[in-house]
């Protein structure tokens, strides 16, 4: 082990097993605690378990739209599109931005898109799988 390596070993508290470090590397570039981790990773679970919020990212997955806009292509009221937007934002999912009187929001990142695709792909193998409800 390089010294360098050896002093930041050396600085780190001690875990217990539940607080292992997990293998993800944490965007700040510190490796997380697993207890932690799976926090995150749930809170963000938690925000893509709504249908209009899924409906709403893939809306906004080609590009920045209005409110206005979204509400209109998914026939959804404004008050509910504003509600789940909040959301989306909280968790970092969407970016909002007001222009005048305008209010548009775009994707913060553009692999939710993946991560959605991905859900509907195992979600749709699993159901074909499923023999009864």
């Amino acid at each position: 082990m390089r010294k360098a390596a050896q002093r930041k070993a050396a600085r780190r508290p001690h875990l217990s097993p539940e607080e292992e470090l997990n293998p993800v590397e944490a965007s700040r570039g510190e490796a997380l605690p697993a207890a932690e981790h799976f926090r995150i990773v749930a809170f963000l679970a938690k925000s893509l378990s709504d249908e209009n919020r899924l409906r709403i990212l893939g809306c906004v997955s080609n590009g920045k739209k209005s409110v206005s806009s979204i509400v209109e292509e998914l026939g959804l009221s404004q008050s509910l599109v504003s509600h789940h937007l909040k959301e989306l934002k909280r968790s970092l999912l969407v970016k909002i931005e007001r222009n005048g009187p305008f209010i548009y929001c775009e994707l913060s990142e553009a692999r939710i898109v993946d991560v959605v695709r991905m859900l509907s792909e195992v979600a749709s193998d699993l159901l074909s799988l499923r023999k009864a409800f």
